[in-house]
């Protein structure tokens, strides 16, 4: 199911929304009720087809940074 972003326009508030294909009501504003929502414009991300990831910080790490776990502890979620 796609994570769609809204802004309520009652009181501002901006959230996010699970929605099903197959729902057609207004997604309803969880910090006032209402239903009175615009989805906004969303920025996805896109991963390529290469398995080799890269650390930002790869000039600082000892062993580059490169499909491994390095010592800054940021690599891969190591």
């Amino acid at each position: 199911m796609p994570v769609y972003e809204y802004t309520c326009t009652k009181c501002g508030w901006n959230f996010e929304a699970l929605v099903r294909p197959s729902d057609t009501k207004p997604q309803a504003c969880p910090s006032c009720g209402s239903t009175e929502t615009k989805k906004k414009l969303s920025v996805f991300a896109a991963k390529s087809g290469s398995s080799a990831q890269t650390c930002p910080h790869a000039a600082e790490c000892p062993t580059g940074g490169s499909g491994h776990s390095c010592s800054c502890g940021c690599c891969h979620g190591h």
